[in-house]
């Protein structure tokens, strides 16, 4: 069984001796900090719940072994066309996507497709009204093709550099 390691702990206990060390000296700016911190973190909670829930259900209905058939050294143009959906209709933090991915990459995903997948992600949908508004709508279809295809160049030259058939 893997030891549960505390990887953050030191950055959290330098914290803690600092807001010690300024609740000393400065008792009224340690209380607007913690208040800002304790607020912080609070607005972050559903956010974190809301990832939480979301990679519980991914790794609950999809199953990487599932999903990896699609993904592999054969995969060819499915690949990479389900690679640029993917990145392109996925939403949030891409913290949120890594432990996917990482297990996907265990069961054989190609880093090329990774790449695909990751660079895919700047065509942002909801954003697009927007940036239609504020470019026009040619150039809003001229940089989200390029960036489609440039997706696409990026996993090619990740492929070539690494090797589709390199250990993983």
């Amino acid at each position: 069984m893997k030891k549960f390691e505390f990887k953050g702990l030191k950055f959290l206990l330098v914290v803690v001796i600092l807001y010690i060390v300024i609740a000393i000296f400065d008792t009224t700016n340690f209380i607007i900090s913690f208040n800002s911190s304790i607020k912080l973190l609070w607005s972050l909670v559903p956010i974190f719940t809301f990832i939480v829930l979301l990679t519980t259900a991914i790794n609950y209905l999809l199953k990487p072994k599932q999903i990896v058939k699609h993904f592999g050294k054969d995969s060819g143009k499915k690949g990479t066309l389900y690679a640029i959906l993917g990145g392109v209709l996925s939403h949030g933090p891409m913290y949120a996507w890594y432990g996917m991915l990482s297990d996907m990459k265990s069961h054989g995903l190609r880093d090329g497709l990774i790449v695909t997948f990751i660079y895919a992600r700047a065509v942002k949908l909801p954003l697009l009204p927007l940036m239609i508004g504020v470019f026009g709508i040619g150039f809003t279809i001229i940089i989200n093709i390029y960036i489609i295809i440039f997706s696409v160049l990026q996993g090619i030259i990740m492929d070539k550099l690494i090797g589709k058939d390199s250990p993983q």
